[in-house]
């Protein structure tokens, strides 16, 4: 049975301890590969990278982005995706959500005959429907801990894509719950990762959280740390963040500071000293280490990518394309950025370039895609600036270029590019 034959791959890795979780794939990498480069890789973005990352087309300048795309984690997890589905092509195999948040990838899963147990491509399975002899995959933001042990319980194989750097989240928050610090996350209460990230906190006896999501909700505990607002507020406010229980009386005395991996950088660090000197006007600087911890936790390749649209930015573009699903939260911090410098578009593929006219795309704050007129500026020469979300496929982005190009009205040949 599949079961069985995990089983015995577990143990040839040394995780026999986690009995029917696989960690490390199946050692099909190669098998896989060539597959995964048809799906989602791009000549069209090779091109760019064989070329300084600029291609000027007539009087229409491309700037790609230095870092786009892919970050390892997500091209971890479609590689374990595809291992998995190499691995037991007769079995049943589900997505306890979105792999990643991109449509064409989780589509093309889809078409691969992997069903979803949640979200918005579930399909008419549920986790009671499971056997133990089904294949589950947990995604790159991870999976909570009650989904997790529910699984377990109907005795299903788990193959675990969880990032890396969500790992390493965990582990923070876990060892602030332990020293009786609660979490304070910067990030989205509805959002995979938070959700999993915060029910790591609830395995320690009197473990608790608050999740805010910006500055504003972080200027409301600081109020309250400082005796200028009452807790009915912030419990009015913030309580759909909160841990089960949570008093701020008592569970904003010690506070530990941790994010989702993929929000805002400048942000973060901005709400972790808001905290900071809110607690040190109430206990006293001398007394700091008693009250506060913190630890930046976002990772390298969504801090990577927001100093590439900064840099792009500066160069002085008259248009940024920023491709990626629109429940993106990193892609979503990109347009935010690139917003400030120019006009900016976040669009989900090449089909959102409607035509030179009209565009749909979706304002970072915004919650629904939108239409818009008049997006392609007229001007020439243009330099147009693009780049791609942590979770944006290669082809996703070339395809967007050779759109652009074709109703700008100049050649896609990229071998008479200069």
């Amino acid at each position: 049975m599949v079961h069985r034959e995990a089983s015995e791959d577990l143990r040839a890795r040394g995780d026999s301890g986690l009995s029917g979780l696989i960690r490390h794939g199946f050692g099909l990498k190669k098998e896989v590969s060539e597959a995964i480069g048809s799906d989602y890789q791009s000549d069209v973005v090779e091109w760019f990278r064989n070329h300084d990352h600029f291609g000027r087309f007539g009087e229409v300048e491309v700037h790609l982005a230095r870092e786009f795309g892919f970050c390892y984690g997500v091209d971890k997890a479609i590689d374990f995706a595809y291992q998995t589905r190499r691995r037991f092509p007769d079995r049943r195999i589900f997505l306890t959500a979105e792999i990643i948040h991109n449509p064409g990838v989780n589509q093309r899963l889809r078409e691969l005959g992997v069903q979803f147990l949640a979200g918005r491509y579930r399909g008419e399975f549920s986790y009671d429907d499971l056997r133990p002899e089904d294949i589950v995959i947990l995604p790159a933001f991870g999976a909570t801990v009650e989904e997790i042990a529910q699984l377990r319980e109907r005795g299903c194989t788990l193959v675990d894509t969880t990032c890396g750097s969500v790992i390493h989240v965990w582990k923070r928050v876990e060892k602030y719950a332990q020293d009786g610090f609660t979490a304070v996350i910067h990030g989205k209460y509805s959002h995979e990762e938070t959700r999993a990230t915060s029910s790591r906190v609830l395995q320690f006896p009197g473990g608790h959280y608050l999740i805010v999501r910006d500055k504003k909700q972080t200027q409301l505990v600081c109020e309250f740390i400082r005796g200028k607002a009452p807790a009915e507020v912030l419990v009015e406010k913030l309580g759909k963040g909160m841990s089960p229980g949570f008093e701020p009386a008592r569970h904003l005395v010690r506070i530990g500071v941790a994010n989702q991996t993929t929000m805002l950088s400048s942000e973060s660090l901005e709400i972790a000293s808001m905290l900071r000197a809110a607690l040190a006007e109430r206990y006293g600087e001398e007394h700091i280490d008693e009250h506060f911890r913190s630890f930046d936790t976002i990772c390298s390749a969504t801090q990577d990518r927001q100093d590439a649209i900064h840099e792009l930015g500066r160069k002085g573009m008259d248009l940024i394309l920023v491709i990626g699903g629109f429940n993106s939260s990193n892609t979503t911090h990109l347009i935010e950025i690139a917003s400030r410098y120019t006009r900016a578009y976040h669009i989900e593929d090449a089909s959102d370039l409607i035509s030179a006219n009209e565009i749909r795309h979706k304002r970072w704050d915004r919650q629904e895609p939108e239409r818009a007129t008049d997006w392609l500026p007229a001007k020439r020469p243009l330099r147009v600036g693009i780049t791609g979300g942590a979770s944006t496929p290669n082809r996703s982005i070339g395809q967007t270029i050779l759109r652009l190009l074709d109703l700008c009205g100049v050649s896609p040949r990229f071998a008479e590019a200069k």
